[in-house]
């Protein structure tokens, strides 16, 4: 039983962290970032997208760089 429960803790943890980091981040000042992109970790205050064509779907711009 332990171990279930340990292992569940684990499985929700794996996803909650997942949510946290989406593929795609609309900041408040309407540009779209990608995982892996200069700003993506500096992006705090988001709307989260699966794609980028989501996100500029949605009003979001690609950045100038």
């Amino acid at each position: 039983m332990r171990a279930f429960v340990l292992l569940v803790a684990m499985l929700v943890g794996g996803y909650a962290h997942a949510e946290a980091e989406p593929p795609v981040k609309l900041s408040s000042s309407g540009i779209c970032h990608a995982k892996g992109s200069s700003y993506y970790a500096q992006t705090k205050k988001f709307t989260a997208f699966k794609t980028m064509e989501e996100c500029v779907k949605a009003g979001g711009r690609h950045p100038k760089k």
